[in-house]
Parts: structure tokens; sequence; C-alpha cells
């Protein structure tokens, strides 16, 4: 990679460090202020969960974090690395090598098997197409797929399937930080908490750091700490969800 003249070295155990973010859509009288000022860190071995009300800035910072949206002001790195020092080929291919992504519509190629769904990955990273879709089949063996799932198109998968081939693609090429948005939004309470199991236990491997983007309560007990937002601001960060609601009534 070419552009690494913004590279710090990282603190020890932080897998995002970020302080200060603004982000600004429109100008003027139509101007939004998504993001006033935000302080986070990210921990490596941690799952992170993003909760507040629609609009509060939770989506708009995990795209500044994975490099998606630039930021209009403040610093963020991520392992050491400030996209802000990157073009935008080397900003792709770092993000190709560092962040999965699961996306509350799964995103999933419909012309794909669910192997090849689980390849891309690694296809677009380089590596030979027999070779990716063996190694999906390697991952997608571990959320419980068997070899008739893995030459499933995704239309002929439950809600719930979907997600763990989503979960498949987010982790099989072995990210250092993981970005869900809405896991599990479209799941029922059972469905959700097995994903949720899923992405616990295999995403936080290897010292990788989960950033999880939620309003679903229901999945509060996997966080090990959670972070409020409101209105592009950070208002509390908390260890569980009784502590975050005793943190709220005293707020109130």
């Amino acid at each position: 990679m070419s552009d690494t003249n913004h590279q710090t070295t990282p603190e020890a155990g932080v897998a995002v460090s970020c302080h200060g973010l603004t982000k600004t859509f429109g100008t003027g009288n139509a101007a939004v202020k998504a993001l006033r000022g935000v302080d986070l860190e990210v921990r490596s071995g941690e799952l992170l969960m993003l909760v507040g009300p629609s609009g509060c800035g939770k989506t708009t910072l995990i795209s500044v974090i994975a490099g998606v949206l630039r930021r209009d002001a403040g610093g963020c790195t991520i392992f050491g690395q400030d996209y802000n020092g990157l073009s935008e080929d080397a900003t792709t291919e770092f993000r190709g090598i560092n962040i999965g992504f699961v996306f509350q519509a799964f995103n999933l190629i419909p012309s794909l098997t669910t192997a090849e769904n689980v390849a891309t990955p690694l296809i677009i990273n380089g590596m030979k197409p027999r070779a990716a879709v063996s190694k999906a089949r390697e991952i997608l063996a571990q959320v419980g797929f068997d070899e008739r799932m893995m030459g499933s198109l995704p239309t002929d998968l439950s809600g719930g399937q979907q997600q763990r081939v989503a979960i498949a693609r987010a982790l099989v090429h072995q990210p250092r930080l993981i970005v869900c948005d809405e896991p599990t939004s479209a799941l029922d309470g059972e469905t959700g908490h097995k994903v949720m199991e899923l992405l616990h236990t295999l995403g936080r491997g290897e010292g990788r750091a989960l950033v999880v983007v939620t309003h679903d309560s229901r999945i509060y007990e996997f966080a090990d700490r959670i972070t409020a937002m409101e209105d592009g601001r950070i208002t509390q960060v908390a260890g569980s969800a009784s502590e975050l609601k005793g943190m709220q009534k005293q707020g109130d």
C-alpha cells in the first residue's frame, strides 16, 4: 500500500480511536449535522454496541470508521491507520483487507451460490476463484451449513440462513474489524439470538473487534460495552444493559 503518510503506531489493544469527529450533510439551512464531536475507542477483542434512536448518527459513525464516508473534522485511526492519509484506491484496499461488513439487508448476490457469495471478498483481494470457494466452504461449515446448502442460491434460504451467510462472508478474509449494521432487525428473537452467538464466538477470535449498530435490546447481553448516541453525540458508555438503563434514569 503506497499511501501511508498518516499511519501511526496503534496503541496496544486499541482497534479504533476517534476523537472530535464531525460530519455534516448538505449546506445552508438544509445542513444536517450527523456527527457533533464524537470520541470513541474500540478495543481489540471486544464487541461494542452502538445504540440510540434513528437518525442519531450511528450509521454515519460506522461509515466513517469503515472508510465509506470521509469525516469533516476530527481524527480517526483504524489499527493506527488514518484514512485521510490514503487515496481512494488505497482506502478500498485497506478496507478490503482489514474490515468485514454485516448488513441489515444481507446484500447477497442473488445469482451466486452461497459459497460463491462468501468467496467474493477473497476474490476481490486477489485469491483464485477455486481456492476462494474452498475457503468459503470451510467458514460456511463453521456456521452450520452442509454441502447442499453451500450450493443453494440466496432465495432458497431463510432470513436466518442468509444472515449466517453474510456473517461468513464478513469473516472469510479474517479481517481485524467487523462492522455490523442492524444484524438482527429482520430476524425473530430466537434466530437473532443464534446470529449474535455466532458473531460473539467467531467474530471476536484472534483479537478481532466488533462494532454492532442495533435497536434490538434483546441482544444487549452480547455486548462487552454499550455506547449510546443521541443527536450526533455519544451520551453514555456502559458495560451492560442494566448499567446503561441506570445511567439513562439518572439523566432523566
